[in-house]
């Protein structure tokens, strides 16, 4: 049981540690993190009873 705890606490950290480097190397190899940027506008009703 201890053997598959730590095999996959190992598989955890990796890919942690990828998800990162993928976060830093993303906008080199062309992925874009950026949001979307658009303005929007909804109007509001307000009832002041």
């Amino acid at each position: 049981m201890g053997r598959i705890v730590k095999w996959l606490f190992i598989l955890a950290l990796l890919g942690m540690v990828a998800l990162v480097i993928y976060a830093f190397a993303g906008p080199f190899l062309g992925a874009d993190f950026s949001a979307p940027q658009s303005e929007t506008r909804q109007k509001v009703i307000l009832d002041g009873k």
